[in-house]
C-alpha cells in the first residue's frame, strides 16, 4: 500500500502560555485527493495548517512526508516547503514584491533557478491563476480577490505536490468564489493535492473528496464526503450542520424509497433529480 503524502500521528501542540491548541490528533493526506478540514471557528485548523510544511513543530507526536518522519533542519525544510505550499487566509501576510511577476519569481529564485527557469515558472503560475494581465500590476493596487490568487500563484510557482489553503473562499464574492474554485480544480485535474480549511460546509460537500471534522484540536471523523457530513452525531459535537444540499437529497431519497442512490453533490444535478421526480409524479395524476 502506497503511504499517504502526509500523515500527523498523535500530535499535540501547545502554544506559548500553556494554551493547548492540538490534542493527540490524527490525519492521513491521500495524494491526489481534494481534502477539507472542516470546523468552526476557532476549532484549531489554521494551527493543523501551520504543522504541514513545518511552520510549527509539534510538542508531541510524529510527522510522516511519503511515509518517512519529517526533520526540522534548514535542509530538510527547503526540501519540504517546496513539496507542500502553505497559502493562509490574508493574502497580504504572504504579497511583499513590489510587482506581482516579482513576488511569484521569488520562490523559483529562491530555490535557485536561474533567471529563464523562474521566468518560466512565473509564467505558468498566472497562467494557471488566469492573471497574466497583472504581472507588473503592483501588489498594492490589486483587489482582495486578485491578492489571493497572486499569493496562490507564488506558491504554485513552486510547483508543491500539496497546495494547503486556510479559508480559501473568505472575503470573496460569488463570481471571485467560482473563480478561484475553477482555477484549484484545474490545478486539481493537473495532479495536485489540495487540503483546504473552512467552516463552510456547502463548500466542502460540494468540492472535497474527503473531508476531516475537526474539533477543540482533534480529528473527529475523517472519511468520504457524504457520509461523514452526514453523520449527525460527529456533526454536532463540532458545532456544524449538515449541508442543505445534502438534506434536501436525503429527503428525495427517503420519498423514492430508491436503496441505490448516490446523493448529488451540486445544485445542478439536484434539481434535475427533483424535475424529474416531479415530472414522474404529474404523469403518474394524469394516468390515473
Amino acid at each position: 500500500m502506497t503511504a499517504p503524502l502526509l500523515a500527523l500521528c498523535g500530535v499535540d501542540y501547545t502554544y506559548p502560555g500553556g494554551v493547548m491548541a492540538l490534542h493527540g490528533l490524527d490525519l492521513t493526506v491521500a495524494k491526489g485527493r481534494k481534502l477539507a478540514i472542516l470546523g468552526a471557528n476557532g476549532s484549531g485548523k489554521t494551527t493543523l495548517l501551520l504543522h504541514l510544511n513545518g511552520t510549527l513543530q509539534p510538542t508531541r507526536g510524529e510527522i510522516l512526508l511519503s511515509g518517512q518522519p519529517v526533520r526540522y533542519d534548514r535542509r530538510f525544510l527547503t526540501d519540504w516547503r517546496r513539496r507542500v505550499g502553505l497559502v493562509m487566509q490574508e493574502p497580504e501576510d504572504q504579497l511583499f514584491a513590489a510587482t506581482v511577476g516579482q513576488d511569484v519569481s521569488f520562490g523559483p529564485l529562491n530555490l535557485g533557478l536561474t533567471i529563464g527557469e523562474a521566468r518560466e515558472r512565473v509564467a505558468e503560475a498566472l497562467t494557471a491563476l488566469q492573471i497574466n494581465e497583472l504581472a507588473d500590476r503592483a501588489t498594492h493596487t490589486l483587489s482582495f480577490g486578485q491578492k489571493k490568487r497572486a499569493a496562490i500563484a507564488g506558491i504554485l510557482a513552486m510547483r508543491p505536490e500539496l497546495l494547503a489553503l486556510d479559508e480559501p473562499t473568505a472575503g470573496l464574492d460569488a463570481h471571485g468564489v467560482a473563480h478561484l474554485l475553477d482555477a484549484l480544480q484545474q490545478l486539481h485535474a493537473a495532479g495536485a493535492t489540495l487540503v483546504f480549511a473552512t467552516h463552510d460546509v456547502e463548500l466542502a460537500y460540494a468540492w472535497a473528496d474527503q473531508v476531516a471534522i475537526f474539533h477543540e484540536g482533534v480529528v473527529l471523523r475523517q472519511g468520504e464526503t457524504a457520509a461523514v457530513l452526514a453523520d449527525i452525531e460527529v456533526m454536532s459535537r463540532a458545532r456544524l450542520r449538515p449541508p442543505l444540499l445534502l438534506e434536501l437529497a436525503q429527503l428525495l431519497r427517503e420519498e423514492c424509497g430508491d436503496e441505490v442512490w448516490r446523493p448529488p453533490r451540486s445544485r445542478e444535478v439536484l434539481l434535475a433529480q427533483l424535475r424529474e421526480r416531479l415530472q414522474d409524479d404529474g404523469n403518474e395524476r394524469c394516468c390515473g
